[in-house]
């Protein structure tokens, strides 16, 4: 592994962010920083009534993020890899998706406040995937706060993240396609992924591997 400091590893639900993350910190002896979406009191909520939870689920998410990112600040980067399950951005990719004007508004009011003090990492690793896996994914791992979610909704939120993630050129990214590989249950397909996000990058680079046999 190159001379990383900070991998933060991003996607829509259901594909992957945590569970890779989970096994690049084990494999490269890194500190693990984790979403703690499960401390949303709106989340499941929002999933049963968007429009009515929308901004409270948001904007909890965005406070809980930013003070996870000021920790992350205390850390010693130089002397210590850490591994992210999401970038601080990603939280404006849902607000997009699920505010109404006069709600993004306010949110970008505070967002753009606290990205300030937000450290960009030195490589992105986007895991892509078709949204029928991604809906398999996610009735397999059988969240109850996640039973309502919609395909439609999680059909919107992998367009948004391919949009963003196309024009994307702050920091090095390497875009996973992950359709045919399960890196969790098949060792060789994480090997593949942590060869190739090992390798140099400048710049944006894609990876579409294939299943191990």
């Amino acid at each position: 592994m190159r001379n990383l400091n900070y991998i933060a590893i991003e996607g829509p639900i259901g594909v992957g962010k945590t569970s890779l993350a989970k096994l690049l910190s084990k494999r490269l002896s890194a500190k693990l920083v984790l979403e703690k979406f499960e401390d949303n009191p709106f989340l499941s909520e929002f999933y049963d009534d968007p429009a009515r939870f929308a901004f409270q689920t948001q904007l909890f998410f965005l406070l809980q993020r930013y003070q996870q990112q000021q920790d992350i600040r205390q850390v010693d980067m130089f002397h210590n890899l850490l591994i992210s399950d999401y970038m601080f951005i990603k939280d404006r990719l849902f607000a997009s998706l699920n505010l109404d004007d006069k709600e993004m508004n306010l949110y970008d009011s505070i967002a753009n406040m606290m990205e300030r003090n937000v450290i960009n990492p030195d490589l992105i690793i986007y895991l892509q995937a078709d949204t029928s896996i991604l809906m398999k994914n996610i009735d397999k791992r059988a969240r109850d706060f996640e039973n309502n979610i919609s395909y439609d909704y999680i059909n919107a939120l992998n367009e948004i993240y391919t949009e963003y993630f196309f024009r994307y050129n702050d920091t090095p990214l390497v875009i996973i396609n992950t359709n045919n590989i399960d890196f969790v249950n098949n060792a060789d397909d994480l090997n593949q992924v942590i060869e190739y996000i090992g390798q140099p990058v400048s710049g944006t680079k894609f990876f579409n591997p294939s299943a191990s046999l």
